[in-house]
């Protein structure tokens, strides 16, 4: 396995000798959110994770355009958009029909009704920590996030 890699998945040593995997590796991601200081959270999760690009979007209507310009490995999406209403579903149906994999991020406790119609996409509640975020990314991507 050449250095640099662990499993097929970009890595980099630490200071103490261990390896940090960064699973999106390469990756192109969109984040839907409309609470900027979520999104930009979200973001540096992506990146600390290797994601190549993350792309913010703060209502559907700008993430249905960034989804239509060009090709998404993933996204998340913030179930409830509170400051202009409405949902993300509009956006979780045209990437599904391109046959990208997404997360749900939600504020509402327990499944929400709107989240099932999308069986395969894990629902993600805020508040939320990394590593549930990655896990649940791993879980929409099959494991392929590398």
């Amino acid at each position: 396995m050449p250095a640099g890699s662990v499993c097929g998945r970009s890595a980099r040593p630490t200071e103490t000798g261990g390896w940090v995997v960064k699973p999106l590796t390469g990756r192109r991601c969109l984040v839907l959110d409309d609470e900027f200081l979520i999104a930009l959270d979200i973001q540096q999760a992506l990146e600390q994770a290797g994601a190549a690009e993350v792309v913010c979007c703060g209502n559907a209507a700008e993430a249905l355009a960034a989804a239509r310009a060009g090709r998404f490995d993933l996204a998340v999406l913030d179930l409830r958009l509170g400051h202009g209403g409405g949902t993300s579903l509009p956006v979780a149906e045209a990437l599904a029909a391109a046959g990208t994999p997404f997360v749900f991020l939600t504020g509402l406790r327990g499944d929400s009704a709107e989240a099932r119609v999308f069986r395969d996409a894990p629902v993600v509640e805020k508040p939320y920590d990394a590593r549930a975020l990655l896990a649940a990314i791993g879980q929409a991507t099959g494991g392929t996030t590398a």
